[in-house]
């Protein structure tokens, strides 16, 4: 993995981040992101610089004030095209490489898990984030929706959304060392979910 290269830019998009997360809980996504990224990246041919831009601007699009407030217009709301938009626009005023930019663009593009990344940083980014969606953090990532997501009016909403994440996830990810990072969080889903069911009952509501 390349090191970093020097420059204020960084500090400048941590500050915008921290600034940005609404709500609050969805700052703490990004180090995890990048910590995981910097893990899984060890032996393959990545450059750190665009794992840490597109790690911490990966979600810009669903913070509260970058998506529509209207229901139904955010329904349909795809937050990658306007986040990739706003990365390179910011990028650039803090003085980010600008022959980065078109490989943090590609990793946001194919961040997610329904998506086929290529780029070694796109890999990289896409494997993080499917594990941030397992284990405890998964979990707590998850059931803090309850309430303030339409999605989710109550717990009974997220148990399936995790029984879906713990049956498909795993099997989507592309490098060994994320597959085997993975397998902890696996576990812990899994007990997690059979406890729910032990504790709860049909009661969970």
């Amino acid at each position: 993995m390349t090191e970093p290269v020097g420059g204020g830019w960084r500090e400048s998009l941590i500050a915008y981040i921290r600034a940005e997360a609404t709500p609050a809980d969805k700052f703490g996504h990004q180090p995890r992101l990048y910590a995981l990224a910097r893990q899984i990246a060890e032996g393959e041919n990545c450059d750190d610089d665009v794992l840490f831009a597109a790690a911490w601007m990966h979600d810009l699009g669903v913070f509260l004030d970058h998506r529509p407030a209207d229901p139904i217009q955010l329904a349909a709301w795809d937050h990658v095209p306007y986040t990739v938009a706003k990365s390179r626009e910011l990028l650039s005023g803090w003085g980010f490489p600008t022959e980065k930019l078109t490989a943090v663009a590609e990793s946001i593009r194919t961040h997610q898990a329904k998506d086929l990344a290529v780029l070694a940083e796109a890999v990289v980014l896409r494997d993080a984030d499917i594990l941030e969606q397992l284990g405890a953090i998964g979990a707590l990532r998850a059931f803090v929706k309850v309430g303030r997501d339409t999605r989710f009016a109550s717990y009974s909403d997220v148990v399936p959304v995790l029984e879906r994440a713990l049956e498909i996830l795993p099997g989507k990810l592309q490098l060994p060392r994320s597959r085997n990072l993975a397998q902890g969080r696996v576990r812990v889903l899994a007990d997690l979910l059979i406890a729910i069911r032990e504790e709860a009952g049909q009661n969970l509501y």
